[in-house]
């Protein structure tokens, strides 16, 4: 199973529409916030491909905080971020995850891409399609489950 993970696209749907029309394989996308008109936008483009979205700091659509989603048996906790107050560490995140008995933590927010494994929890920020930091192309993540239980993890550049 393939899962494109975006986050932070604040109104930059040109670039969303690009990632998601060059990743059009993709079993599910997950938008982790800041950027509800585009991704309502792109849904609309694509009704039959399922989309999960968190609401971020910056939007103010009635969306939820967090969603849990479960793919190929893995579960899956979706934030943005703000809430878990993941600028000051990711314990926050992990402990929230763990609570609901997920394997995979998605957050966006610091605009800074990320995966790694805490306290054996597969953590990813996908960075931003808009604005990252740090000088970073825009970035977005893809994560591949196996049917045979492997967790992939892996992120993309977009080049301007």
């Amino acid at each position: 199973m393939k899962i494109l993970v975006v986050s932070d696209t604040h109104r930059n749907f040109a670039v969303l529409d690009e990632v998601v029309n060059n990743n059009l394989d993709a079993d599910l996308i997950i938008h982790l916030g800041d950027g509800e008109n585009e991704a309502r936008d792109v849904h609309n483009l694509h009704p039959a491909k399922p989309m999960i979205y968190v609401c971020g700091n910056c939007d103010y659509g009635m969306h939820k905080q967090k969603q849990i989603v479960t793919a190929s048996g893995y579960k899956i906790y979706c934030c943005h971020g703000h809430n878990e107050d993941v600028h000051s560490g990711l314990s926050r995140l992990v402990s929230a995850a763990k609570a609901e008995d997920c394997k995979i933590a998605l957050y966006g927010h610091t605009h800074l891409y990320r995966t790694e494994m805490v306290d054996d929890v597969f953590v990813m920020n996908p960075g931003s399609l808009d604005s990252p930091r740090n000088h970073n192309d825009p970035t977005y993540g893809v994560i591949m489950l196996s049917s045979a239980g492997e967790i992939q993890m892996k992120i993309v550049s977009v080049k301007k």
